[in-house]
């Protein structure tokens, strides 16, 4: 019996290191927080660069364009992100909003405004063998619609003061950390392809390396930013039922829609991760710039931090499933 666990652990030892990784975060928030020993926020962005450098090397031009293409599928993604999500904080809203706090109700709408996460929406794509390409193109595309659309949509459903969004300093940022790696690994396929062809299950690994070291370092700015300190018990379980309430509609409403569309499975498995996905990365940064020195910020970003978390845990067993059945089908 200790054996067949054993094995089973090393088996799943991704879902594993995901544990492990939050049960770290709670006993050493300092080491891997925002400015910590670890230095998250650099290895984070070291770690998208070279994420997008190996999907360039790994990528024929073809399937990029490809990727591009696919306007159905880019459609259904950014619908997700931008209409259902604020149409699903109307319902709550309608429903819910007069026994919640309004600073944690202002906390669901932003959670429901801001754009997609790039790395992990486009690792776990890749994880779950889905249309990688076509994940890139939307993550980006995402992420630039939510510097005009996220505070569009907050100023729209909620009254708040702050600060317009650069959407320079926005473009230089993925030029930075997406476009110009994805360039620099086509520039080098002709040379490097075959390698990467060779070791891609070494690479593959990689990314579920930087997941892992993802979900951890987004605990310890959680840890360290008073979670369990500075709130009630009462609103820490409403905000966690909350958005994982979000996570499951979303993620239960983009299947259905992308099966009734009779989407290839790459297509769906790249709609549904894409579509449910939301940043914490931009999202604290652009909260401080929206809401500018609300006293309430804290509680405002609540469920955004518990939502990124619970995506990474249910997407990552999620992206499993997929990758699983797919390895099935082929054999």
């Amino acid at each position: 019996m200790p054996l067949r666990l054993v094995k089973r652990l090393v088996r799943d030892w991704f879902l594993v290191g995901m544990v492990a990784a939050v049960v770290l975060a709670a006993l050493f928030p300092d080491f891997g927080r925002t400015g910590g020993t670890l230095h998250a926020d650099v290895v984070a962005n070291v770690g998208i660069f070279l994420v997008f450098l190996l999907y360039g090397l790994g990528l024929p031009l073809a399937n990029l364009k490809a990727g591009a293409m696919k306007w159905r599928l880019h459609l259904v993604v950014q619908a997700f992100t931008f209409g259902v999500f604020p149409l699903l904080w109307l319902l709550l809203n309608l429903v819910a909003g007069r026994w919640l706090p309004p600073d944690l109700m202002l906390g669901f709408l932003y959670l429901c405004a801001v754009p997609s996460t790039i790395s992990s929406s486009v690792a776990m794509t890749g994880l779950a063998r889905g249309n990688v390409a076509a994940a890139i193109f939307n993550a980006s595309l995402s992420s630039l619609l939510g510097v005009v659309l996220t505070p569009l949509l907050v100023s729209l459903l909620a009254t708040t003061t702050g600060q317009s969004l650069s959407l320079g300093d926005a473009i230089l940022k993925l030029a930075g950390l997406l476009l110009l790696p994805l360039v620099i690994g086509q520039l080098l396929r002709p040379v490097l392809g075959g390698w990467f062809a060779r070791y891609r299950r070494y690479t593959n690994m990689f990314d579920r390396v930087f997941i892992l070291v993802l979900v951890y370092a987004s605990f310890c700015d959680s840890v360290k930013s008073g979670l369990f300190t500075n709130h009630g018990g009462g609103v820490i379980a409403v905000t966690l039922g909350g958005a994982a309430l979000f996570l499951a509609l979303v993620l239960t409403l983009s299947t259905t829609v992308t099966r009734w569309l009779g989407f290839e499975k790459e297509d769906e498995i790249a709609a549904v991760f894409c579509g449910s996905k939301k940043t914490l990365a931009s999202g604290v940064p652009m909260a401080r710039l929206i809401f500018g020195a609300h006293p309430a910020l804290g509680l405002i970003v609540l469920p955004l931090m518990f939502y990124h978390q619970l995506q990474l845990l249910v997407c990552s067993v999620l992206a499993e499933r997929y990758a699983s059945r797919e390895i099935r089908s082929t054999t």
